[in-house]
Parts: C-alpha cells; structure tokens; sequence
C-alpha cells in the first residue's frame, strides 16, 4: 500500500501526530510519500532518519499507485489537496489538527484506529462534486475548480458592487451586494453558513447562491441544481474585484463575465465509521446539547 501525506504547518503542537502517523505506517509497511514543501518543514524542525519517506511534488508525481493522502490540519490544508489529487481519483482522508473540520473530521486522537481502518478495508468512499470556473483570460489556469465554493467580492472600496447572475440562459438577479457565494453542498457548511445559507447534504446535487450582505433585504439565499450553468459579471467604483476558488484568488476587471458549472470529475473523500457527515453536525454544530434532551 502507498500513503501520500500533505500538511501545510509544522509546529511542536502537532509534531507529535506527525511522527505518530508515520511509525504507524512504517509498522504497516506502508510506503509514505510526502509533498515536498510539508518535508522541507519537518526537516526544519526534526531529525527524520529512523523514517522512510519518499518525496512528492505535483499530481503528476503521485501518479497512479498511490491508494490515499492524508491531509493534516484542517479544513484549508484539505482544501488545498484538491489541486494535488485533480481527477486522477486518489481518495483523500482528513485528520484534523486544526478547529472546526468538516472536511478534517477525523480526530488526531485516531491515528492507530484510522490506518488500521485503511488497511483492513474498513471505511467508505464518498464523491463531492466540484464548481469549475471558465473565464476567457484563464485566471486560475488548469487549477480552474473549487470544492467549497467560488466568491466574487468587492475590492479597495467600502461602497457595494453589483453582480449580474445569468441561471441557464435567463438572468436570475442583479445583486447589489458586499459580495457572492457560488457553493457547492460540501461547501454549505463554511462561508455561505456563515453568511445565512443553508446547510445541504453531500449528495444532494445542488449548488446555493448566497448573498454577503445584499442591500435588499427580501433577496435571499437560493438553491440551484448542479446541472445548471451560471454567468456572472460585476459592477464596482473599484477598476477590479475579487474572485476567490476556496482559498485562492485573482483580480478580476469590472465587467468581466466567468462562467460557472459542475466539473467533470469529482473528488473522493474517505469517511471512516461514525465520521460521516451526519455525526459532523452534531459535533460540530453541537448540535442536541440542549437540557431538554437530557
């Protein structure tokens, strides 16, 4: 078996759980590879001799051999392994060594119990669909999909922009507004909760538009299919804004339309037991700590 790790921070809080994770392996056996820029922190930080790791760098390194990566941290370090695995298929598995973790939902306290759980078999996969951004200059290149959500906001200014929203050919609104979320359902539950969107289940094949603080207020969040195509262009006093896919951005001129649809591959995500999306709620959201429940 083949086990690429990926982690974006490296500090004495979680070095512990680094080093946990890899004599876990190496007692499995596992061939580890870690991202090149993960393996120049540790090196920063510690002596890696009594390990066995080969580096990688780009999907195009992983190759076809490698069965998961681990992201360690939390939700953005997870985020930021979409542009590793693209669509070559690779599941990705979360320990959370950071806070909230909807996408890092499995605790560092289960290191053991979680490779055992990859090696035996014992998990399941589930498929998150992804937003992809077309734009006639290419801003994000071929690194054009987000797994959370796509947001245009305004830029250098304290005055709203104005976004046109075109739904299948015929114009939906003119959101005069702080900015736009475009999410995905794996999405719902980050930037678009927080700005008073809905929380949707992973399989359910919509997407959600959802205002940043729209001037009007009967303007409110809406749920699309994920089959529909989105056009969108905005208006600002500012010569550009922002659009942003998760956690990266680029510039983006007034007036510049992009255009928005489901990608055509998907991201598998491992979900070990009693880690599935419905337990991340309740813990998460605290969700049944009420004295009435009691």
């Amino acid at each position: 078996m083949n086990i690429a790790l990926y982690s974006k921070v490296v500090n004495e809080n979680n070095l512990k759980t680094i080093f946990h994770l890899f004599r876990k392996l190496q007692s499995k056996k596992i061939n580890t590879l870690v991202h090149s820029d993960f393996l120049k922190l540790l090196k920063e930080h510690s002596d890696l001799q009594d390990f066995e790791l080969k580096e990688f760098g780009s999907c195009k390194e992983l190759g076809s051999n490698v069965d998961f990566l681990i992201s360690i941290g939390g939700d953005g370090t997870f985020l930021d392994t979409i542009s590793l695995v693209r669509d070559s298929g690779i599941p990705v598995l979360g320990i959370n060594t950071g806070r909230l973790g909807f996408l890092s939902n499995t605790p560092n306290s289960e290191i053991g119990e979680t490779i055992e759980a990859l090696y035996s078999n014992n998990f399941s996969i589930e498929k998150r669909s992804l937003l992809q951004l077309d734009h006639s200059k290419s801003l994000f290149g071929d690194d054009n999909f987000a797994l959370n959500e796509v947001s245009l906001l305004k830029k250098d200014t304290s005055s709203m922009i104005i976004v046109h929203v075109e739904l299948d050919g015929t114009h939906l609104n003119s959101y005069w507004t702080d900015g736009l979320i475009i999410s995905t359902a794996t999405g719902s539950t980050a930037y678009s909760l927080s700005c008073g969107g809905p929380i949707l289940m992973p399989g359910s094949g919509n997407f959600v538009i959802t205002p940043i603080a729209p001037h009007n207020l009967n303007v409110r969040p809406i749920v699309i299919g994920d089959n529909s195509v989105l056009k969108l262009r905005i208006e600002g006093r500012s010569e550009s804004n922002l659009i942003a896919l998760d956690s990266r951005s680029q510039e983006i001129k007034n007036n510049e339309e992009v255009t928005l649809r489901k990608a055509k591959h998907k991201i598998s995500i491992v979900q070990l037991n009693n880690h599935g999306f419905i337990q991340s709620l309740r813990n998460k959201l605290n969700w049944g700590l009420d004295k009435r429940n009691q």
